[in-house]
């Protein structure tokens, strides 16, 4: 580890780490179980972690372990979907306060209420959401795969939930005729372009990457626009030695850590997801312990919500 673990602004001790650490270690063979921890988790979380990615690759990850116990690092759709995907192993939410706003946004309800108003018109989920929206969509995406998505539809009109930024962010790059639900992450959607401007202006020359989730103005303003993965691979492979990030400030752990001759600057104050930030090392230690917060998805959900899961799947990579 290059730097001490860093817990919501204040370093963890390094005793008590290493003390954590060693207990989670112990009870992750016990219960042959593997964690995965979302780039927004703590970077104390990310450091015991076995896998850090995004949602839909550690979901993928956790189907294809062969571990009885998945710890899933994130938030509450991020484990519902390692449980559609995995549906016979144990899926453990760490901290069940773990929620997201922008999945909170829409309900499967209020999406059967829309589909009645567009019949034939296809929806595409952004994996952000609950498993029961999922269940009422036909096809999911992630912010990397959005676009190929959208145009691996046949049909020419097309309706996305619930992000609006990222939406739009596919409308300017389809010809097809796309309408959305005015949903949006909290955090990214704090970032305004003066601040962009600001620390453009402020380290003159270095890119800006920005996540799809931010606002049209602020990715207007963008040098490059990815994907939590994508931005690892920007820095990874890119010249520039100064990056200005705009995305939540839980991806600087494994940028520094990847790349300790390149500085990462993180474009706002305001990118930090609390919801992120609320699983800690004991949170971990506990879930494995007592097997808290089980986390299952029921029929006829499971099944549905699949099926819009490998649709996605199914579509042809770059």
């Amino acid at each position: 580890m290059l730097n001490p673990p860093v817990r919501c602004g204040t370093v963890i001790r390094m005793e008590r780490f290493k003390e954590l650490s060693a207990e989670i270690d112990g009870l992750r063979k016990k219960r042959n179980a593997v964690i995965l921890a979302h780039n927004y988790q703590r970077g104390e979380v990310q450091d015991v972690a076995d896998h850090c990615g995004d949602s839909l690759a550690l979901s993928q990850i956790a189907a294809e372990s062969p571990a009885d116990v998945i710890v899933f690092c994130g938030v509450h759709f991020m484990a519902e979907s390692a449980a559609i995907l995995a549906p016979r192993k144990t899926v453990l939410l760490p901290n069940p306060d773990a929620g997201c706003p922008m999945a909170d946004m829409i309900t499967a309800e209020k999406l059967r209420e829309k589909k009645k108003e567009m019949p034939g018109v296809p929806v595409v989920c952004y994996v952000n959401s609950s498993a029961d929206v999922k269940a009422e969509s036909d096809i999911c995406c992630t912010s990397a795969n959005a676009v190929r998505v959208v145009e691996s539809l046949a049909q020419d009109t097309v309706y996305m939930v619930p992000d609006m930024n990222l939406s739009q962010y596919v409308a300017a790059r389809t010809k097809k005729k796309l309408s959305w639900w005015k949903g949006f992450c909290p955090t990214h959607q704090l970032l305004t372009a003066k601040e962009v401007a600001a620390a453009k202006a402020q380290h003159p020359g270095a890119p800006f990457v920005a996540h799809p989730e931010c606002p049209p103005d602020v990715l207007a303003l963008a040098d490059d626009i990815r994907s939590t993965s994508g931005m690892y691979e920007f820095a990874r492979k890119g010249a520039a030695k100064t990056i200005l990030v705009g995305t939540e400030m839980g991806i600087l752990h494994r940028l520094k850590k990847e790349n300790p001759d390149k500085e990462f600057i993180l474009v706002s104050n305001c990118l930090i997801c609390p919801n992120m930030k609320i699983t800690t090392l004991e949170d971990v230690r506990d879930a494995l312990l007592h097997n808290r917060h089980v986390i299952r998805v029921e029929e006829p959900a499971l099944s549905r919500a699949r099926t819009a899961l490998e649709r996605m799947l199914a579509v042809p990579r770059d």
